[in-house]
């Protein structure tokens, strides 16, 4: 059965409370000075009123400081963040490396209170003089609902103002990572705002000690659907997610910036923490010790559904080449994709690479029409079309025009960069609000590679399975690997009841069942991870030696994908 909601015990050191009583108690009685440091999204108001509540009540004296009344003046912080060459793009900005110390003008003064505490809280309290140090913080759809929805206050140094994506993904967002990852080694408690009237907390040092245990075997991160103009049903349909929601359209397998694992022993009884955390505190033993000297602490592969069963096509689009993704956009390594049809057919489609035939120029035209007069276009008078066979792989290098057409559950295998989407055409689709949606195709063919193209598609791009090697009832394949993609995708096809003997050797490895009922992962170590259908799972560098063991009475299909 597909978990929703795969949770992992807390180290043995670790402590994990619940309910404000509990996270209340966990404050000295002074005199000192607490700083309790996080994100916009966090219910600061309410965080400073529960926490002032039980302490006052226990005869502590509360004094308070809100860092967010020591901002800088609106313009000033725009001014710091927004860099003037990003003015006239409506769509994207490079993302930003500033400190957080570039919201203030002057860092507000915490001098110790004489007796009883100073509760210093909101984004940059970390900044001031403190003698304990808590991060609260709620995961990033969170942001993301929030600013979808217009509540203000969400950007980062902008109390009050009226919430932006561009900022929130490009801005805000490389800000507060920035900031959060430089205090993960010395954080004294995490405080999991996610349901305000029962908060979660852990200890610092048995954070870590849980990260330490997790990053040396294999571990689930929780998933998440959220809904677009294109989305399909399947993942409602068949895994039971969002119900009421309009579509399950992107699926939140692995995408390292916003992921979290779950650490606890119950629904009522855990923390959503950040996987991107055990990146920073444990990266040698998660990434291995060469892509971790390659990509520093970003996780580079990332696993997601895309699913148009019952919904639309995805807009034709491109993404950025390597060297325009790192000097107009900010990112170390470029956009590289790949889809694997976890489920399609003959009569759906994948639109991938130019037609042999293909004019730019009048590719240009028709997407400008489009645009201007709002003229239909068919993409297949300039994009090849594929048909989208179930279990075959599509490679998408940067530059490559593509998208998966309706009635597909595209298992998208990528790297990491994921918010530079280069759209030429959108099937005239309104957005949520009714507008039409943006397409930045200017970015799209100034990126477009016009070499790829015809018979040569088909031939790199659409890739036969190679057997890698074989043993009873089971065969390793590699289904995708391009000299110009720094990772690959591999297949394990096991016959009911086989095992299969693997090795990092160094490298992570990301699994995901594609067909059959599942796996059972067992570890040199001897740690057991079940994985069903359509899960994903992240086997660490420094796991070593494993097997996979099919569950079920019938064949099983996994994925894996690793960094060459």
């Amino acid at each position: 059965m597909y978990r929703l909601d795969p949770r992992y015990a807390p180290a043995p050191q670790a402590t994990l409370h619940t309910g404000w009583q509990a996270v209340a108690s966990q404050l000295p009685g002074g005199p000192a000075v607490v700083a309790i440091e996080g994100p916009p999204p966090v219910d600061w108001s309410l965080l400073r009123d529960r926490l002032e509540h039980e302490l006052t009540g226990r005869g502590i004296p509360v004094t308070l400081l809100d860092m967010r009344s020591h901002y800088a003046r609106p313009a000033h912080v725009r001014s710091r963040t927004e860099r003037p060459a990003d003015a006239d793009d409506p769509y994207f900005r490079r993302l930003a490396d500033n400190p957080l110390d570039d919201l203030f003008e002057i860092l507000p003064v915490s001098a110790p209170p004489k007796e009883g505490l100073l509760l210093v809280y909101g984004p940059g309290a970390a900044l001031v003089d403190h003698d304990l140090l808590w991060y609260a913080d709620v995961p990033k759809r969170y942001a993301e609902a929030a600013v979808g929805a217009g509540e203000p206050g969400v950007n980062l140094g902008l109390p009050g103002e009226k919430p932006d994506f561009r900022r929130l993904f490009y801005i805000d967002w490389p800000m507060i990572d920035q900031h959060r990852d430089s205090l993960a080694h010395r954080l004294d408690a995490w405080l999991d705002m996610q349901s305000p009237d029962h908060p979660a907390w852990i200890d610092g040092a048995g954070l870590r000690a849980t990260y330490a245990a997790l990053a040396r075997k294999p571990v689930r991160t929780r998933p998440y659907f959220n809904s677009t103009p294109w989305g399909g049903h399947w993942a409602q349909r068949e895994l039971g997610f969002n119900p009421d929601a309009r579509n399950t359209a992107l699926g939140y397998e692995l995408i390292a910036p916003e992921a979290g694992i779950l650490i606890g022993t119950g629904p009522r009884a855990q923390a959503e923490v950040p996987f991107q955390l055990m990146c920073v505190l444990e990266p040698d033993n998660v990434l291995g010790a060469q892509a971790h000297a390659r990509f520093g602490t970003s996780f580079p592969i990332r696993f997601d559904y895309l699913d148009t069963v019952g919904g639309g096509s995805l807009s034709v689009h491109c993404h950025p080449k390597e060297s325009y993704m790192r000097e107009r956009f900010g990112w170390a390594y470029t956009q590289h994709e790949t889809y694997y049809l976890t489920r399609g057919s003959t009569d759906a489609k994948v639109f991938l690479g130019l037609r042999e035939d293909a004019d730019v120029d009048a590719f240009r035209k028709d997407v400008e029409r489009a645009i201007t007069d709002t003229v239909p276009m068919d993409p297949e008078d300039h994009v090849l079309a594929f048909p989208a066979e179930q279990g075959q792989l599509f490679m998408i290098p940067a530059g490559t025009p593509h998208a998966s057409g309706a009635g597909n559950l595209v298992l998208e295998i990528s790297a990491t960069p994921y918010l530079y989407s280069l759209r030429f055409y959108d099937w005239l689709r309104p957005g949520a609000d009714g507008n039409p949606r943006p397409l930045p195709y200017e970015h799209g063919f100034a990126n477009l590679e016009t070499g790829r193209r015809g018979e040569a598609v088909a031939r790199d791009l659409v890739q036969e399975p190679r057997t890698l090697r074989e043993g009873t009832g089971w065969r390793e394949e590699v289904i995708g690997a391009l000299a110009e993609m720094f990772y690959e995708v591999r297949r394990f096809v096991l016959d009911a009841e086989a095992e299969a003997a693997d090795d990092t050797q160094g490298r992570f490895h990301v699994l995901n069942v594609v067909e059959g009922e599942g796996v059972t992962v067992h570890t040199a170590a001897g740690d057991r991870h079940e994985l069903a259908y359509a899960e994903t799972l992240t086997v660490p560098a420094a796991v070593g030696r494993y097997t996979l063991r099919a569950a079920g009475g019938g064949p099983v299909r996994v994925v894996k994908a690793l960094v060459r």
